[in-house]
């Protein structure tokens, strides 16, 4: 099947929608201490307007209908100063393959795209997070060539 892969507009937010409760549920299922569930991080109206903005990129995958079949939100990160060395960073904030859609290379195919638009704004480098109750999502990432960079760690109380 073949993918596309473009930037967001204002008419995908409603399969963004859909995609973002697909994401917080995982998380919900994974730490329910932590994530309500189900809901999504933005709203439509917030949506519309992280789809305006240069500074924060996001790119759907489409099969040959135009149905949409995964999304990657971005973020453009500028970091340096006294300690820290200049350079731009693209953060990927998530990356979502509909369930329905997983094992077709949609993932791969929003992240090849994620990181050619990061090399043509100069970015130094690529970021992410992965929660360690998605160990789906780490695998996919280390199988990508990701590597761990830093740790979170925690004690619940």
């Amino acid at each position: 099947m073949p993918i596309t892969v473009r930037p967001a507009t204002p008419s995908d937010i409603p399969a963004l929608m859909s995609l973002l409760i697909q994401v917080n549920m995982v998380h919900h299922n994974g730490r329910p201490d932590l994530f309500k569930g189900p809901t999504t991080k933005y709203t439509a109206d917030e949506l519309a307007a992280i789809l305006c903005s240069e500074e924060t990129p996001v790119f759907v995958a489409t099969d040959e209908t135009g149905a949409v079949l995964g999304h990657g939100f971005c973020v453009m990160q500028h970091a340096g100063g006294r300690l820290m060395e200049e350079h731009d960073t693209l953060y990927i904030d998530d990356i979502c393959v509909d369930e329905a859609a997983r094992g077709l290379g949609v993932g791969r195919a929003l992240y090849a795209h994620i990181l050619a638009h990061a090399r043509q704004k100069g970015c130094y480098n690529v970021t992410l997070n992965v929660w360690t109750c998605n160990p789906g999502a780490m695998q996919f990432y280390e199988k990508l060539g990701l590597e761990p960079y830093r740790v979170g760690m925690e004690m619940i109380l």
